[in-house]
């Protein structure tokens, strides 16, 4: 399947067959570039071995999921237990945002209200990134959700009267769900059947209601962060390939660290 999907994105037709074993078969004309294209893919994602495969659903876990999910428990009790100034430094604050404050838009990404607040966050995160992070790579599918997490936050600070306050990682979650929905422009550029990018996209948007409209949720940020990781995911589909891949997704990761580091430097600073 990974096969046809780096041929799909390069514009080669492939058909894949199965009988005693799966196969792919290509026209005479696009034999070479096909070769090409896997050997340039094996190359690029052979040492990925932190994803593993889900028995019995034909889906890609990341286990490099642990690290988000780990660090947002960390900020939660340094905020609890030594830095208190934490929260009030790094959450959403329209009237402080509209002032110039703007890094407490990611910032606040990193923060939670209480241990049930947090709770319900890292066991959603932990199945959500594990599964964005294993399709569009750890690093690129982190910090596209990362960034919808951030867009969540800004389209409560353009939908909610002031003044407001709001922080949690759900905004980014909701984002990772928007990418996952995304995934059925895969399956769409493969076949060109419409079918599935409402399959893809009504999926997603069932577990966004199931879990992102429940009473006293921040709403429009998991709505927001949805929709900007559904857009970012579309963008992915039909970036370069080689973003999704090794050297790809270790610029992405570095761009999210220092994105995170300056942020916090900015919040935090004296």
């Amino acid at each position: 399947m990974d096969w046809s999907l780096v041929l799909a994105s390069q514009e080669i037709e492939t058909t894949i067959v199965g009988d005693e074993g799966w196969a792919l078969v290509v026209g005479e004309n696009d034999f070479d570039r096909a070769m090409a294209a896997i050997r340039q893919y094996q190359k690029e994602n052979h040492r990925w071995h932190w994803r593993q495969p889900l028995s019995g659903t034909g889906l890609i876990f990341h286990w490099g999921t642990l690290a988000p999910c780990f660090l947002i428990v960390v900020f939660y009790v340094l905020g609890e237990t030594r830095i208190s100034a934490l929260k009030s430094s790094g959450m959403v604050d329209t009237q402080l945002v509209w002032a110039g404050q703007w890094w407490r838009l990611f910032t606040a990404v990193y923060l939670h209200a209480d241990m049930g607040h947090l709770i319900a966050n890292v066991t959603t995160g932990l199945v959500l990134f594990g599964l964005a992070m294993a399709r569009y790579g750890p690093g690129a599918g982190l910090l596209a959700a990362f960034l919808a997490g951030v867009a969540g936050n800004l389209a409560g600070l353009a939908f909610y009267p002031d003044p407001h306050r709001g922080l949690g990682a759900s905004g980014m979650i909701m984002g990772a769900l928007g990418l996952l929905g995304a995934e059925g422009i895969a399956a769409w550029r493969r076949t060109r059947a419409t079918h599935w990018l409402w399959r893809g996209a009504g999926a997603a948007f069932l577990v966004l209601v199931l879990l992102g409209f429940s009473e006293g949720t921040d709403i429009i940020a998991h709505v927001g962060g949805f929709v900007s990781g559904a857009m970012l995911g579309a963008i992915l589909h039909f970036a370069p390939e080689t973003l999704r891949g090794r050297m790809g997704n270790a610029v992405c990761l570095t761009a999210l660290t220092a994105l995170s580091i300056l942020t916090w430097w900015l919040a935090l600073r004296p």
